[in-house]
This record gives structure tokens, sequence and C-alpha cells, in this order.
């Protein structure tokens, strides 16, 4: 069921008018958030909405250059995103060992939240993920499960949060990979369960069309 968008995080809000951060490092929405012509609260995404890429991330002079590339669905717009140094600022790119590089927003296909690549190093893709998702507040019903990520072995987790600002529990996945290049955490958010489950499509489409890139 749909709610109704409510504050912007007044410290997401600062970041954004200081420009500390560059990049579009998502915020809270607000009522200008939601796209026009959204889905209404019957409609739900088919599994077929995701199945050809219209487009790819991370190799060399895409959107965000990184260590795997991917698939991307349709209309979802990438853009990497620059963690500054300032401490105040910085905790807001970092969780636990990984540190957010790109965003890729759900916006323009008509969904409420971002497809989200952090990189951790290099090391095992269970201990960076394990530590990522211990560093998010409020989690529960933490699920893992080995799996593939196109031909890499893979690590996924489903859990989930409880939104204080929202005052409910959402749905969250990520699943990790550990390519020559550095462990790379490819995360789905949304803005509550419904949004989660409507881009599912777009975290599997990534997810299956994976490469580590050389």
């Amino acid at each position: 069921m749909r709610h109704p968008i409510r504050v912007l995080v007044p410290a997401f809000a600062a970041l954004a008018a200081a420009g500390t951060l560059t990049g579009c490092l998502g915020t809270t929405p607000t009522p200008d958030d939601v796209p026009q012509g959204s889905k209404s609260p019957s409609a739900t995404a088919s599994p077929s909405a995701a199945k050809a890429a219209a487009g790819s991330l991370g190799a060399p002079g895409s959107a965000c250059a990184l260590p795997v590339s991917f698939g991307l669905a349709a209309d979802w717009k990438p853009a990497a995103v620059k963690i500054t140094d300032d401490e105040a600022f910085a905790i807001i790119g970092k969780q636990g060992p990984a540190t957010l590089v790109c965003e890729v927003d759900a916006k323009p296909a008509g969904n409420i939240g971002y497809l989200r690549v952090w990189t951790a190093g290099k090391g095992p893709a269970r201990t960076a993920l394990e530590g990522f998702v211990k560093a998010e507040e409020s989690t529960s019903k933490v699920s893992y499960k080995e799996t593939k990520a196109g031909a890499l072995p893979a690590v996924e987790v489903t859990y989930t949060v409880y939104n204080k600002l929202m005052e409910e529990s959402k749905e969250e996945r990520a699943f990790a990979v550990a390519a020559p290049k550095g462990t790379v955490i490819v995360h789905l958010g949304g803005l509550d369960t419904e949004e989660h489950r409507e881009m599912i499509p777009a975290y599997d489409l990534a997810r299956s069309t994976l490469k580590a890139e050389q």
C-alpha cells in the first residue's frame, strides 16, 4: 500500500545544499520526487519488465567505471558518487567496509528508489557483505545464500530495516562479488516494501548480466 511521502531528512538536505557530496547521493523523497504517472497501488511489476538491458554500467566510458559491469533496465539513470574527505559527510557514503561509488535512480522509470553500487577493496564477498549489513541500523530477518552473479560466484542477502521516519519496516537486498579489481556490493532499497518489490526485476537484471572488468 502506498504511503504519503513525508518530510525530507534534515541532514541530507543540508548535504545537498552544501554540495559536499558530488554525484546524486539519494535522499528521502519529497512530494516533488514522486514520478509523474507513477503506478497505482494495485499495479505490480512483471519479471519480464527488465529482461532486456537498455544500457550497461561499469565499463570504462560508462557513467560509473567499476570493477564489474552489468545491464541497466530501461529509464534507470546512473551517476557516479564521490565522497569528500570531510568526516562529517563522508560517513553518509560509508557503510561497514564499503564505500558508495555509484547509484542508479529509478524515478525516471516510475519508482522511488535506487540501485546502489559499493566497493570494498579486495577480499571475500561474504565478509564484505556481512560487514555491510551489520553496519546498517535496525535490521532484522537477515538471510544469506550462495548464488551466482553472471558467471561469478556471489553471496546474496535479504533483510528488513526499520525506517524511523516512515515508522515501518521495509525489505532490502544486496549481492556481493569478489572481482579481480575488488569486491563489489550491489544494493537495492526503496521507499517502502512495495516500491522495493516493484524494482526487483532491475536488480535481477544487474545480477544476471554481471561480469568482471579486466
